[in-house]
């Protein structure tokens, strides 16, 4: 397992070092002032000034995080045990909802996170624990000079006709997931009819440059003009977009699916209390608006401003995504088969 680096975020005042002698412990109940936070390690500096730092200010609790990707810090939790750190985890639909199969976190209580009764609806449904805080949508970014919107639009754009011009995602990557769930719908009978899933992009595999596994070498294969259309999350084309490139991002016509990150209390978490204050704050106008503006999250809070950047990738969606058609997938039926699945994938699509 990859170690975790560990970043002390905010430091005790000196106005409480004098009054308390010292910062108090997180490793009891009692705690008042500490809060282990564990999340993703990019985009730390900008959550940072965006949510921890402000958080601190307004009610002088201290954040610790570690970092790491979404399967280390769930082995760590897993492996931990009581001894656990963290507080909070911030982490992706498909690992929370693995979590909760291995009783790792706890249920995120309603009373105490006021701010749960504000967001989207499909940010608090009950399939999760805790709520979602950010989302990303899938879709198809595109060369707009090559591809109007309309045709990318379209799951045949992968079908033969731009062949060796595209690219799709690997099965184990987020946007991956969405694809096959997309395709599934549009070609099957539903988001998790695998075999016409696979089956019809195994018909297209002949045509595929790349199944990528990371925004970097799609973004790359785009900006390079190797391919002119890729399946992707929106936030690949945000920084492609602004700096006014032939670059833009639709919306898939058919199969349109969306991916969540969680705001989880672990089972193990020894302040409660402040775990709820902090996705609380998470959850409010003021943080989800700057998350959105300095990280690019999309906000769940319909009351949050959501900055012209991110506006000019996706447009209205991010006022409700779920009234332009966008779902988001049940981890009761993507958890017991995810294994089968990409096993599969690897056979019957990616494989020689």
């Amino acid at each position: 397992m990859a170690s975790l680096s560990r970043v002390l975020l905010a430091a005790c005042t000196a106005a409480v070092v004098a009054a308390s002698a010292g910062c108090s412990s997180s490793g009891s109940g009692s705690s008042d002032d500490k809060l282990v936070l564990s999340t993703f390690p990019f985009g730390v500096e900008e959550f940072t000034e965006a949510v921890i730092d402000p958080f601190t200010e307004a009610t002088g609790i201290e954040v610790e995080v570690e970092t790491g990707s979404n399967a280390d810090r769930l082995s760590q939790l897993q492996a931990a045990g009581d001894k656990a750190s963290a507080d909070v985890v911030l982490i992706s639909d498909y690992y929370a909802a693995l979590g909760q199969e291995s009783t790792l976190f706890q249920q995120v209580a309603a009373d105490k996170v006021p701010n749960l009764s504000g967001i989207a609806a499909f940010a608090k449904e009950e399939s999760y624990l805790g709520p979602a805080y950010s989302y990303q949508l899938n879709g198809t970014i595109f060369n707009t000079g090559k591809l109007t919107a309309d045709a990318a639009a379209k799951w045949d754009v992968y079908a033969g006709v731009n062949a060796k011009k595209v690219a799709l995602p690997d099965i184990s990557v987020t946007a991956g997931q969405l694809m096959v769930s997309g395709v599934a719908a549009t070609y099957g009978s539903g988001p998790y009819d695998i075999d016409a899933a696979l089956k019809t992009l195994a018909g297209w595999k002949p045509g595929i440059l790349q199944f990528y596994s990371s925004s970097t070498e799609v973004t790359n294969l785009l900006t390079q003009g190797e391919i002119i259309a890729a399946d992707s999350l929106n936030g690949f084309a945000t920084s492609l977009v602004a700096s006014g490139e032939k670059i833009a991002w639709t919306p898939p016509a058919t199969g349109r699916y969306m991916a969540t990150n969680r705001a989880m209390i672990p089972t193990s978490s020894k302040n409660t209390e402040n775990a709820s204050k902090f996705i609380d704050y998470l959850l409010s106008t003021e943080a989800q608006g700057k998350s959105a503006e300095l990280v690019g999250d999309l906000p769940v809070n319909p009351q949050a401003t959501v900055p012209a950047n991110l506006t000019a990738v996706v447009g209205d969606l991010a006022k409700d995504p779920t009234a332009a058609g966008y779902a988001t997938l049940d981890p009761k039926e993507l958890v017991p088969t995810r294994k089968d699945w990409v096993d599969r994938f690897a056979r019957e699509v990616t494989g020689s």
